[in-house]
């Protein structure tokens, strides 16, 4: 199929998209609140300083805070209730229910029978406390943080606002960092079913720029494929969420090359590319040779190294057990992976909404004896995804070199217990000849 007709137009798009938010809410919502055993969830923040969780929980048609917005989620027996305090007709109104209606100055045409709507002359926090009053939870979740940028999105402001009706009404103020990561990993069926497509466009996109269709050894540059992907995104419509990278490493140097280099034949080449498409985004990193004249084949010990680092792929996915803790799964990967020989590092993230995402971090690549604070005690849940990122260090007898670091990364679902491949991980090299 072709590329361009993987992508949808932009309004079937959002159609899309605001189904899905409207199931995440009704289904997500209540079990996430559960898991973490909390009755009460504020989200408030303002234009231009948003909360990170701010877009996932509102339609495409917001786009960003207006003003002063603030959610409210009030867990029962059977549901949860969600409440916007926020002005009307800015698109929330099929997701939430809105109950600040009536605002001093303002004739915003609001009816409403609701026992929550406000009365006149009431501000956006009266109207919280007053909500707050009339459903007396035993705590109130805010978006604050040791550990998680993702949880930590209410500003200094609106924290010392709400704490400060929650200290009137002997309410206590509990971190809702939990909250915010659960709800950012979780993914519904139907997400995880688009995303083997969404990886797909990505890996096709690899596919031809490491070909003889873009590369011609001895003009082409390794800036010259980087751009030619990053345009091939941006013409599908998509979004690159990040800089791509395409390096060299050739026999006699050490390191790989990010600067602009011209390819020839015997480089060994290097891709990092991640694109977002149904908010969801991609995290790929692939590699190719190109072949010498007199070669007709990819070296063995280049191909040792792909199977070596396959292996340490299937070692840590291996290791993906439900609640498990990222440092968990980090330390015993690399126990068995040293333990066959292998010399790994480990450096596998969550992804999702965004690149480096919400939920357990396995490894960082300078903290290969456990990431601190909850990012790294964080457990591994059911309906979630991750970008298996890694490399290992391998012995390449062609270039007399024994510390030759061969990288890859692929993303995978984690889901029914059992860790997946989005899509077919590489196993073989793109060959350029």
């Amino acid at each position: 199929m072709l590329l361009k007709e993987k992508i949808l137009p932009y309004r079937k798009q959002v159609e899309i998209l605001d189904r899905w938010l409207k199931k995440r809410l009704d289904t997500i919502v209540p079990m996430i609140m559960d898991r973490w055993d909390q009755d009460m969830w504020i989200v408030a923040c303002e234009e231009y300083n948003e909360d990170p969780v701010l877009a996932s929980m509102t339609p495409c048609a917001m786009m960003t805070a207006r003003r002063i917005t603030i959610l409210v989620f009030c867990r029962n027996e059977n549901s949860v209730e969600r409440f916007s305090l926020a002005r009307p007709h800015i698109g929330l109104d099929d997701y939430y229910e809105s109950i600040w209606t009536k605002a001093t100055g303002q004739n915003w045409n609001v009816q409403s029978d609701s026992k929550y709507q406000s009365p006149e002359d009431e501000t956006q926090m009266e109207c919280l406390e007053r909500l707050i009053r009339m459903k007396q939870p035993k705590s109130i979740a805010l978006n604050v943080s040791d550990s998680f940028a993702f949880g930590d999105g209410i500003s200094h402001r609106f924290y010392s606002q709400i704490s400060s009706i929650a200290e009137k009404l002997n309410i206590p103020v509990v971190q809702g960092d939990k909250l915010c990561v659960s709800w950012l990993e979780t993914r519904l069926d139907e997400e995880l079913a688009a995303y083997h497509g969404i990886v797909e466009i990505a890996h096709e996109i690899i596919d031809e720029a490491f070909s003889s269709q873009v590369i011609l050894p001895g003009v082409t540059t390794n800036l010259d494929v980087k751009y030619w992907m990053m345009q091939k995104v941006i013409d599908l419509g998509l979004t690159p969420w990040f800089d791509f990278e395409v390096s060299i490493k050739r026999e006699g140097k050490q390191e790989f090359e990010n600067e602009e280099m011209t390819i020839l034949p015997g480089d060994f080449l290097h891709c990092d590319v991640g694109l977002k498409y149904l908010a969801l985004c991609t995290d790929t990193q692939e590699n190719a040779y190109v072949l010498k004249a007199d070669e007709t084949d990819v070296p063995a010990g280049l191909k040792e190294g792909m199977r070596i680092a396959n292996r340490l792929q299937d070692i840590v996915m291996e290791n993906f057990k439900e609640g498990r803790s990222g440092n968990e799964i980090l330390r015993l990967s690399r126990e068995q992976a040293e333990a066959e020989g292998i010399r790994p590092c480990v450096y596998t993230h969550p992804i999702g909404y965004h690149g480096h995402a919400a939920g357990p971090t396995i490894g960082l690549w300078d903290m290969q004896q456990g990431v601190p604070g909850l990012q790294g005690t964080y457990p591994l849940f059911n309906n979630t995804m991750y970008s298996l990122e890694l490399n290992a260090t391998i012995h390449l007898p062609e270039w007399n070199d024994d510390a030759f670091v061969f990288p890859l990364e692929t993303d995978i679902i984690f889901a029914n217990g059992k860790a997946v491949f989005a899509k077919e991980r590489q196993t073989e090299f793109h060959v350029i000849r």
